[in-house]
């Protein structure tokens, strides 16, 4: 069919924003040290591991809640509706929360036309948290989690968020405050300065380490959130009319007087292409998108073997998931001389 366009309306895009606290470093850092499955792929593994014997055993206690209960989803879920950046008004704020709205805010987000849903789930009707756990099926963990929130004594649940972010905190963030703050502000300073000479899918592209993401409907805003702690992943999450990544800040932000240290994402790169058996992953994704059964099938290789693999190619942005399938993330590819030439450039 041959077809004459008479419309001059453009693609719509959308208005990129930031933030930038301390608390979300703090709910991250939960968020990281909890998730054991992706702990050898951070730059801060090592340091978890130095520290993590040295916390508190009250700590400890609420991290390993955390990690049975992804309660770090939570933390940042209300993160999004609280306006500050203190650690002890933040506490304020949820002890302050209705029973309803606790679990209204810590219940995801899934879209425009499932708020009522999550609002009735929140008033604990039982038909809404199943269409919920419906909705959000293909997610590894959120029936479980919303599961959790729907049954979760409130006030216990409080005492818990209040108590391990506190704690974190505490034992965690305060010792390095001044540094941290500062990191993160030179990165925020560098990516608004880049703003300004990109297109707004572009920049959010060149901000997260390659993550493509072009309007949605619905979706108006990106909210960029700069982290140190979970390096070199940049997590993504949707609020209101909202896309958030909490991207990796550069290294240039960390060690700004270093001018021969490496992106550590660079390295990542190189690392992860410097194996056979990821080279030959990526020649066959470079072919087609494979759910980890066929690339097992394909490979003749045996599928935690195959699953390790990919965990390091995604951590280095080379290969991504779409609808259970791996696929290659070609950008990234083709930029890598171009990186290492910048590099070679600073």
């Amino acid at each position: 069919m041959n077809t004459l366009s008479i419309s001059g309306k453009t693609r719509e895009s959308y208005q990129v924003e930031f933030e930038c606290s301390l608390l979300w470093e703090c709910a991250l850092g939960i968020a990281a040290i909890t998730n054991t499955p992706l702990l050898d792929t951070l730059e801060k593994e090592k340091e978890f591991e130095r520290f993590s014997n040295e916390l508190p055993a009250i700590l400890k206690t609420e991290l390993t809640y955390v990690e049975k209960n992804n309660t770090w989803k939570s933390l940042l879920q209300l993160l999004h509706v609280f306006e500050g950046d203190d650690i002890a008004e933040f506490t304020k704020f949820i002890h302050q929360l209705s029973v309803e709205d606790l679990a209204y805010y810590c219940f995801p987000f899934v879209g425009d036309h499932f708020q009522e849903i999550r609002r009735l789930a929140s008033q604990g009707k039982e038909d809404a948290v199943r269409q919920l756990k419906e909705i959000t099926k293909d997610n590894s963990f959120f029936p479980g989690y919303i599961e959790f929130i729907h049954k979760a004594n409130m006030d216990e649940l409080k005492n818990h968020l209040q108590g391990v972010m506190t704690l974190w905190f505490d034992h965690v963030i305060l010792p390095q405050t001044e540094n941290l703050s500062d990191m993160l502000k030179r990165d925020l300073a560098e990516k608004k300065a880049m703003k300004e000479k990109l297109t707004a899918e572009e920049f959010v592209a060149w901000a997260t380490n390659g993550t493509e993401y072009v309007p949605e409907p619905s979706v108006y805003r990106v909210l960029l959130i700069p982290q140190v702690t979970y390096r070199p992943w940049s997590i993504v999450s949707d609020i209101e009319g909202t896309k958030v990544f909490y991207y990796p800040i550069a290294n240039s932000s960390i060690h700004p007087t270093d001018r021969y240290l490496p992106d550590f994402l660079l390295l990542q790169k190189y690392k992860a292409l410097g194996d056979e058996v990821r080279l030959r992953m990526l020649k066959l994704l470079s072919e087609s998108d494979y759910t980890l059964k066929e690339i097992t099938e394909k490979l003749n290789i045996g599928k935690s073997t195959a699953h390790h693999h990919l965990k390091l190619l995604r951590a280095a942005s080379l290969v991504g998931i779409q609808s259970s399938k791996y696929t290659l993330k070609e950008t990234s590819i083709s930029s890598l001389s171009k990186e290492l030439e910048l590099y070679f450039k600073q």
